[in-house]
């Protein structure tokens, strides 16, 4: 941040990419800062047609902004927290998680139904590993179709398609101000969320005191805490993009509880451990969840490197 000049967002630059990051740079204006967007086409952007495993994970949709930012081009970026890999590239750090959205996932439909009254053999559409396992396990009889692109065009293929309902993050239908006419949020507890998911991270330069002095008045505590837990437990057990896990944690006063669970593609076997501890332990938390789900044989169900977190 060049002194006197505006603050440099980077961000992806899909609808829901910018409403997300306007929504940081919103706050950053009414603490008096100027600000400019910087809207970032990365790879992931231009290949959103193609399962995310077969191109390179998740890091596909941060590669270039976070180019950019050790460049010094941009002075911080908005992301969604489960897009980024467990491993930082150095020189880089998240300096703010503002509040979480709603973390639950959402089932979609055409008619009004429910996960367990759809009719049998339905198929469903998704392009998480996570949410396809947790579907099987619920509904072993369904159909799952992979599914990509952003939320609205997520959306029309379950009229185009002929889908019987998509699965989705409820954060951003939120973010985006869309309201289905038939949706069902799905308990956390059962149908545990992705690492991160409804947390924004603003992720910026190490060593760069003035932005992260600002950014720290976005942070929100219990959400931070939460962040470090589910992230703690991803690094611990070494999973990637194609790798059907989940974590989710919650504040309680000055506890976290959090449920974490590793499952095997088709949905037949589920591995779940759960715990609480004071928020100061949100990292130990999560690495001991990690540590149980490897002791009940995780890594023989789904493809894991432990203790080595995939930079994608």
């Amino acid at each position: 941040m060049t002194r006197g000049g505006p603050v440099k967002i980077g961000t992806r630059g899909s609808p829901l990419a910018l409403i997300q990051a306007e929504s940081v740079a919103g706050v950053l204006r009414r603490l008096g800062a100027q600000v400019e967007l910087v809207p970032v086409r990365t790879e992931g952007d231009r290949r959103l047609e193609v399962q995310l495993a077969s191109i390179g994970g998740k890091g596909l949709f941060v590669r270039e902004i976070e180019e950019m930012l050790l460049a010094g081009t941009l002075d911080c970026a908005v992301h969604s927290l489960k897009d980024l890999p467990a491993e930082m590239p150095g020189g880089l750090t998240l300096a703010a998680f503002p509040e979480r959205e709603d973390a639950r996932d959402v089932l979609i439909t055409r008619e009004a139904r429910r996960l367990d009254t759809l009719r049998p053999g339905a198929r469903i559409g998704t392009g998480s590993p996570r949410r396809r396992a947790l579907a099987l396990a619920a509904r072993s009889d369904l159909v799952v179709e992979p599914l990509r692109g952003n939320v609205e065009t997520r959306l029309r293929k379950l009229e185009s398609e002929g889908l019987d309902g998509v699965l989705l993050a409820a954060a951003g239908l939120r973010r985006l101000g869309i309201t289905p006419a038939h949706v069902q949020p799905l308990d956390a507890d059962v149908f545990v969320p992705a690492i991160g998911q409804g947390v924004l991270a603003v992720e910026s330069r190490a060593g760069d005191a003035r932005t992260a002095s600002l950014l720290s008045q976005l942070d929100h505590a219990p959400t931070r805490a939460c962040a470090l837990a589910e992230r703690a437990c991803l690094a611990r057990l070494g999973a990637s993009c194609n790798s059907p896990v989940a974590a989710h944690a919650t504040q309680a006063g000055r506890d976290l509880r959090m449920t974490a669970l590793v499952a095997s593609e088709d949905g037949r076997k589920v591995l779940r451990a759960s715990g609480t501890e004071a928020s100061e332990g949100a990292e130990s938390l999560g690495r001991r969840l990690a540590a149980s789900l490897l002791d009940q044989g995780a890594s023989s169900i789904a493809p894991l490197q432990p203790g080595k977190p995939w930079r994608e």
